[in-house]
């Protein structure tokens, strides 16, 4: 019998639920413990268990000394690619960890130690990667907060996660502007109500900015006298089950929500991810375009390609406008990147700028090999049209901030499964993914209902929130009793092939029938002159809430706009039927993001319904909403 890589993918599958202890024990051979685990799984531990009981270890040491003292010291770790400053900046595994010593140092000489949270407030410069790995060797537990959030955003966190230190800049860039920082943080200080003992900052030249005397201090020259001190810090050793890092939820309000991530889970089913999910060999050069303030950020810019000994990418760009829609395709020339993890949003705006692929032509492409897609749903046109350009592999994959890698996609080291597009493809271990009614009871194959995974979660997702056990079992684990609530909704087929068509919110009642809102915007992508499109269900005094549909058009469509509004409305008759309701279709310049990408469809609704609403802390560009509310001018 020939081994097919579905065999093959089915197997492990299976072996990770019927036997999580030899599974997972067998990946965390591939980590430098300084201890070994007591017990790999310990049921009896927190709101649903520990992994790696006991185990002593460091993540810092994992991530660089390793490697240095192994062979790596003059590969390349880390490579800052900024269009924003026209500069790109390489760092060996040997220079890296030469700068995360030393900044390790400052940092215990402002008094932090083990257990201690340091806040990181920063634009995407590799001294925010080298504080991470810093905090993470002397056992601090880093925060990061996206640079440029407000600074009433920023305020909840200080005083939810109460740090000894912040580490932040002067400033951020963006096309054609500059975000200031120190103003935001320094308003953030006085807005908490816990006030940080010190603030580390790193002047950058497109602006610089004024420190305050006592509090805050001048990142390069602490770095100099440190240097020139010869201080170093050595590996502080921390149990797997401490936290590594708190990453909050983004867009909350009042008390925010702390994910929790530990040490030895998140090391283990990272550096598994590596070779097994993406297919990266070490040594091999990896690009996630995210951003380090979220959790694909912390993931997949930090910490699993140096887990894996490989050449990571950091990008202070866009996927257009810096300077055009060929930026990605620079990137991954330029530096030889195999592989590249970003948003299927980054794809929609190169495929409406650029529909033809013109750019992508201008480039060698010989030594990239996949294009992964998270953060969103993954439409099944921008995967056409980008499979139809690379001519490779484009491979959807879902997961969330809460369990910090993948839940479901498709196992390129392992072997390559049929794509179906539409689908992340099928749970990776450690995951038992079902679909439930609103009773918890398992619903059958293409039944759309509650996607939850049955407990208990795999390595790296989270053992709780910060200071919030209580919450978390809430929020989590008590609606469905012995799962975790994903909060997204979906199906599985008869193949085991995981369905994710939006939120749990984003399936909308109307008239009695639940209609998901992703199925809708699947249709409405698959119009030619659509770029991309959302689709919320909006209030209606007889059916409850009606469906309508916001239409991006690709550059140079020469076709009316109310044109293309009666096909997509006639499109989404003819195959959902008229049960959807679906008689409203705006066109719009742009959709309202947040700085990953995210659609921001609450605030929509909310001006759509003519509900109260507040500007968005992650929004991108807070000029979109006035943009939308002029289109729902008379259409509403």
């Amino acid at each position: 019998m020939t081994d097919n890589p579905f065999a093959r993918y089915a197997r492990l599958h299976a072996r990770s639920l019927s036997d999580p202890e030899g599974f997972w024990g067998e990946a965390a051979r591939q980590v430098d413990w300084i201890e070994p685990a007591k017990k790999i799984f310990d049921p009896s531990m927190g709101i649903y268990g520990r992994w790696f009981a006991g185990a002593v270890v460091n993540t810092c040491y994992n991530a660089l000394d390793r490697h240095v003292a192994g062979g790596r010291a003059g590969q390349l770790a880390l490579i800052h690619d900024s269009p924003l400053t026209s500069t790109v900046t390489k760092f060996t595994y040997a220079e890296l960890l030469d700068e995360v010593r030393t900044l390790a140092a400052v940092m215990q000489d402002f008094g932090v130690t083990k257990g201690d949270r340091v806040i990181i407030y920063m634009p995407m410069v590799p001294e925010a990667v080298i504080a991470m790995l810093a905090c993470a060797r002397i056992g601090a537990i880093h925060s990061v907060v996206f640079g440029g959030f407000a600074s009433k955003e920023l305020a909840v966190r200080i005083d939810d996660a109460q740090p000894k230190l912040v580490l932040s800049a002067s400033c951020g860039l963006e096309p054609g502007r500059i975000v200031t920082y120190k103003p935001l943080l320094d308003e953030a200080i006085r807005l908490a109500r816990s006030k940080p003992q010190a603030c580390i900052i790193l002047q950058r030249p497109q602006q610089v900015c004024d420190l305050v005397t006592g509090r805050d201090h001048d990142w390069s020259e602490l770095r100099a006298k440190a240097v020139a001190a010869k201080k170093s810090a050595d590996c502080v050793p921390v149990l797997a089950t401490d936290p590594l890092y708190i990453l909050y939820t983004s867009g909350t309000t009042g008390v925010p929500k702390g994910v929790v991530r530990d040490n030895g889970g998140h090391l283990v089913a990272l550096k598994w991810s590596m070779s097994n999910l993406y297919g990266i060999e070490p040594g091999e050069v990896w690009w996630s375009g995210s951003d380090i303030g979220w959790v694909v950020g912390h993931s997949y810019i930090v910490y699993a390609p140096l887990f894996h000994g490989a050449t990571s990418v950091m990008y202070e760009g866009k996927p257009i406008g810096t300077p055009d829609a060929g930026a990605f395709w620079r990137v991954i020339s330029e530096h030889d990147v195999v592989s590249l993890f970003t948003a299927p949003t980054a794809f929609r705006a190169i495929r409406k700028e650029d529909p033809d692929g013109k750019l992508l032509r201008k480039y060698d492409l010989s030594k990239f090999r996949t294009l992964f897609l998270a953060g969103e749903r993954a439409d099944p046109p921008t995967v056409e049209w980008a499979e139809a350009q690379l001519q490779r592999p484009v491979i959807d994959h879902w997961w969330q901030t809460e369990t910090g890698w993948c839940i479901a996609g498709n196992p390129v080291g392992i072997g390559l499964l049929p794509v179906k597009h539409g689908s992340p493809t099928v749970p990776m271990p450690g995951y038992k993914v079902e679909v439930v009614d609103e009773a918890a009871k398992p619903l059958p194959a293409n039944k759309t209902g509650s996607i939850v995974i049955k407990l208990p979660l795999p390595p790296c997702a989270l053992p709780t929130l910060w200071n919030q056990d209580e919450r978390c079992r809430e929020a989590y684990f008590s609606e469905f009793p012995g799962y975790y609530k994903t909060a997204d909704a979906g199906y599985l087929d008869e193949d085991g092939y995981v369905f994710v068509m939006g939120r749990t919110d984003d399936i909308i009642n109307v008239a009695g029938h639940r209609l998901s809102t992703g199925g809708m915007e699947e249709i409405l992508a698959s119009h030619p002159d659509v770029a991309e499109c959302a689709v919320l269900g909006i209030r209606d005094p007889i059916k409850g809430e009606v469906p309508c549909g916001f239409l991006v058009l690709k550059a140079g469509v020469d076709k009316a706009s109310s044109e293309i509004e009666r096909d997509v409305i006639a499109l989404v008759r003819d195959k959902v039927g008229p049960v959807a309701a679906f008689k409203l279709a705006i066109t719009v310049p742009r959709l309202p993001k947040t700085r990953s990408g995210k659609i921001l469809r609450g605030t929509i609704k909310k001006i759509a319904d003519g509900d109260e609403w507040s500007m968005p802390a992650t929004i991108e560009d807070s000029r979109v909403l006035d943009e939308i509310k002029a289109a729902l001018q008379g259409r509403v």
